[in-house]
């Protein structure tokens, strides 16, 4: 049987970083208004995006849980670190998405304003679910934007940007394809900004992993809130409820309660000490607030199999947004009880 080495083996393929400018200029653009995640993925995206080209972060999504400044509308903000499956809504993230490359749903092209780079790859799960792609979405903004700008990293940005989602763990357990993808984004070419963290050689394991450590540490003293990391802010509950938490409601619109929004900012700052990239308060909205409520499913509390006919039907309903979670599972939105 083909090992994964096998699969990959002779795929050389390297990100051509023009044609992602071309069929997504909206991304080299300043001054644009974003959403974000609310966990440490979604914050590194808002404050680079924030530092290099002046973006404005509007609102959070947890895929539940929309928070929105209430003088923007949610369809003209880039969606950051999460992808939006509406026509005219543009977003950017590294979930696998697809199924099968050779099985197209009809309304596939409402992901056309999306930049989302397990299909700009032509990956999909039944064929490359082992293949996805391992990093951040931090990682590929860094590495798209610095393809057309200076982009400086310094060996203190290592940690925050190794810790989010996973990286430093998927480096050294998913090693082969981790490799395949550093190849993919041009982190090997030393004018890549991602050439510092990913392949100089002036740390050593044993300071890698005190730096590791030390950044951890870092994040946990910021919460002392049971079920609350430092590293992210919930607004909705675990599991599938979609009440909106850690926010209050003032007047007629929401915010962060002070706790949430202090640990948000705390974490903010830890960043901004690691990396370089300021935080501009008056890019970040916190207030004045609209809430949006979805349903969030997935196949493997329902007991649906997952095949062809399965995630056609799925795409039939038209989901929010999704994401293949193991090479059985979609987890999905649905816009109600709210529309976005």
């Amino acid at each position: 049987m083909p090992t994964l080495f096998d699969r990959l083996e002779g795929r050389n393929e390297r990100i051509d970083f023009d044609c992602v400018a071309t069929r997504y200029p909206w991304l080299y653009q300043a001054d644009q208004d974003c959403i974000i995640s609310p966990d440490s993925d979604g914050l590194l995206c808002g404050l680079f995006m924030s530092h290099y080209l002046g973006w404005r972060v509007r609102g959070f999504y947890d895929t539940k849980v929309l928070v929105y400044d209430s003088r923007v509308t949610p369809e003209t903000c880039v969606f950051l670190d999460a992808e939006v499956c509406r026509s005219g809504v543009r977003s950017v993230g590294q979930h696998m998405l697809l199924y099968n490359r050779n099985q197209i749903p009809p309304n596939w092209g409402e992901f056309d304003d999306c930049f989302a780079v397990n299909n700009f790859r032509d990956h999909d799960g039944r064929h490359d679910f082992q293949l996805k792609y391992p990093f951040g979405t931090i990682h590929l903004l860094v590495a798209a934007l610095g393809a057309t700008r200076a982009i400086a990293l310094t060996e203190s940005a290592i940690a925050p940007l190794l810790f989010t989602d996973g990286t430093y763990h998927n480096l050294f357990r998913y090693t082969e394809n981790s490799l395949n993808w550093l190849q993919y984004l041009r982190a090997d070419e030393q004018a890549s900004p991602l050439h510092i963290l990913f392949c100089q050689t002036t740390y050593t394991i044993r300071s890698l992993m005190s730096r590791m450590n030390e950044f951890w540490r870092a994040r946990d003293q910021i919460s002392n809130v049971p079920g609350e990391r430092g590293d992210r802010v919930a607004i909705s509950p675990r599991g599938g409820a979609s009440d909106p938490e850690n926010l209050e409601l003032l007047d007629d619109s929401y915010r962060f309660n002070a706790d949430a929004r202090g640990r948000a900012e705390l974490f903010i700052h830890l960043l901004q000490e690691c990396t370089g990239w300021q935080y501009t308060p008056e890019h970040w909205c916190w207030s004045g607030w609209t809430v949006r409520r979805f349903t969030k499913e997935d196949f493997a509390s329902s007991r649906r199999r997952l095949n062809g006919q399965t995630f056609a039907a799925l795409m039939a309903v038209r989901p929010l947004s999704f994401a293949m979670t193991s090479g059985q599972n979609y987890e999905y939105t649905l816009e109600t009880p709210d529309r976005l």
